[in-house]
């Protein structure tokens, strides 16, 4: 038999760790001086071992792990144990894939940080335009939520125009609205087009307003790093008096969906005199 540090040094894992196995009934030792109290373990026991450290790497609890070691689970349960632990851990890494992406476009926004200038800026009155719509509700203006809220609406939205044979005649606008009920944000995906409003088709056609004056600035590459151009239109807005009024409408010249960092997009933000 080996001694409770050479049992630990043998499978990799922290005498403290075995005490900690045999208190909750895990790992009992194999056998315990009476005089002394030394804990002694078999070599047959690194078995039992190992499969405790694989089913904490799985993320089960000490719990649920002597539960499958001791028999107490049945093949269903443990099935329906894993496939839990498997979602949480693709939903981990899409949450931690997201997190990666929001950080990517901030360094990026950094390394372009005063390349834009407000001389890049300019105020026009923007037309009344009709386009055909879809839309959903993001939990607030922030990229991470809009983004996975507006992305799908637009392969969708085209995909409903072509049964109802109606062809865009422009670019993409998306454009936002402040719900009543908090930061909730109503995204608005739309396409410009011709035709005529129709409560027959599952999509809606709008007249998107006239803006009597709009600060607009283009704004290349993907939309996750747009920040650093809505700081320019901030900047230009304060410095020559105007006031921002509600949020930006987004108009895709350059529509790129593979290939997002080779997109231009039209940022008009409705102004006002101070």
């Amino acid at each position: 038999m080996f001694t409770i540090g050479e049992f630990a040094a043998l499978g990799r894992v922290s005498v403290r760790m075995l005490r900690h196995y045999d208190r909750i009934g895990l790992l009992r030792p194999a056998a315990v001086d009476p005089r002394t109290g030394y804990r002694h373990y078999q070599a047959a026991q690194l078995g039992r071992l190992n499969q405790v450290i694989a089913l904490k790497e799985l993320g089960l609890t000490l719990d649920q792990v002597r539960a499958v070691l001791d028999d107490d689970l049945d093949v269903a349960e443990l099935r329906g144990m894993l496939r839990l632990r498997r979602a949480q851990l693709a939903a981990q890494v899409a949450a931690d894939t997201a997190r990666l992406a929001a950080i990517e476009a901030r360094l990026r926004m950094l390394e372009t940080e005063g390349r834009m200038t407000e001389g890049n800026v300019v105020l026009k009155e923007i037309p009344p335009v009709r386009v055909a719509e879809l839309t959903a509700v993001a939990a607030s203006y922030e990229g991470p939520d809009i983004g996975p809220v507006i992305q799908p609406l637009y392969p969708e939205l085209f995909r409903r125009l072509d049964p109802a044979d109606v062809q865009p005649t422009g670019p993409g606008i998306a454009w936002y609205e402040r719900r009543d009920d908090g930061e909730a944000v109503v995204v608005h995906a739309g396409v410009t087009v011709g035709a005529d409003p129709s409560a027959a088709r599952d999509f809606a056609v709008v007249d998107l307003p006239a803006l009597p004056a709009a600060a607009t600035v283009l704004h290349h590459g993907p939309m996750d790093a747009v920040e650093a151009s809505m700081r320019v239109l901030a900047r230009w807005s304060e410095e020559n008096g105007w006031r921002a009024e509600g949020y930006a409408r987004e108009v895709y010249l350059d529509y790129r969906p593979d290939a997002p960092e080779k997109g231009v997009t039209e940022l008009q933000i409705p102004v006002s005199r101070r």
